[in-house]
């Protein structure tokens, strides 16, 4: 079969933390050259500096991933930005590898209200204009609240709203009156990924919600695993191999698409065999 004209890589990394506790990027780009050998990856939990997070020592991550991923470029988008304890600061967030071409980066606060007794974080979502090999492609990755339902629903309506504004984009026609600078149009798409770890199961209203229609043609999102395998229920992706949050495992990495990209959908895999983090990759391939 030849090679699709686009895969891309959801992953949830843990801070390459695997099941076994030991934290190892070299293992991350070793999966997923494997598993996937990707033109775009998404990735969650990725630390800066953050010796506190259980087997880290501190590393940069997002420098040894872009060590390890050669030929790539890479976008890192953090919500979590707190002082160490020596002067510096430590970062924690998302990563979009890629080594087709990028035109623009947007880096989006999700809401963070508050919700009492909750554990939580900022989160972001990481979003980038890619030239994929059948036109612009905008690519969001990103990692919703764990613990609080309220803000899980707050962040899934901003990212239903940065689709819509950036589809309204495509159509309004650029000022003629900059054309260079940061006011360089450097034009949009309304063909659209978003990716992540979306810390609900399927079952969730917060995912029919992210289903919904959109009002003023703003082209719907699909779940691109029942693009590739209708009538089957997504295999789980978190808890499969480990019980440390003590859920039963379930799926909660999606990737969906615009209806336009629909027809291209030629797989959607779950790799379930990998220990190298608490979650399971899924591997989205385009034609």
């Amino acid at each position: 079969m030849p090679r699709p004209a686009l895969t891309l890589l959801q992953w949830n990394v843990q801070w390459c933390r695997g099941i076994n506790g030991r934290v190892d990027a070299a293992r991350i780009a070793s999966v997923a050259e494997e598993i996937a050998d990707p033109d775009i990856a998404c990735f969650q939990e990725v630390g800066v500096n953050f010796a506190p997070l259980a087997g880290s020592s501190g590393e940069d991550q997002v420098a040894l991933l872009r060590e390890l991923f050669p030929g790539y470029q890479v976008f890192f988008g953090y919500g979590v930005d707190v002082p160490d304890d020596l002067g510096g600061r430590r970062l924690f967030g998302n990563l979009v590898l890629t080594r087709l071409p990028v035109r623009r980066v947007q880096r989006h606060s999700l809401p963070w209200p508050a919700d009492p007794d909750k554990p939580s974080m900022p989160r972001i979502a990481i979003e980038a204009l890619i030239e994929a090999p059948f036109g612009p492609l905008r690519v969001t990755t990103t990692h919703l609240e764990y613990y609080s339902g309220v803000q899980r629903s707050a962040q899934v309506e901003r990212l239903r709203e940065l689709h819509a504004e950036a589809c309204a984009r495509v159509a309004a026609a650029p000022s003629a009156r900059y054309q260079s600078g940061p006011f360089a149009p450097l034009g949009s798409t309304a063909s659209a990924i978003v990716t992540g770890d979306f810390n609900l199961p399927p079952q969730d209203p917060m995912y029919a919600r992210m289903l919904a229609p959109f009002e003023e043609g703003t082209p719907r999102l699909l779940d691109a695993w029942h693009i590739a395998n209708p009538g089957v229920a997504h295999p789980p992706t978190f808890c499969l191999h480990g019980r440390e949050h003590g859920a039963a495992p379930y799926c909660c990495d999606f990737a969906f698409v615009t209806e336009d990209l629909a027809p291209r959908v030629r797989s959607v895999r779950i790799d379930r065999e990998t220990q190298a983090s608490d979650h399971q990759p899924v591997v989205l391939e385009l034609t």
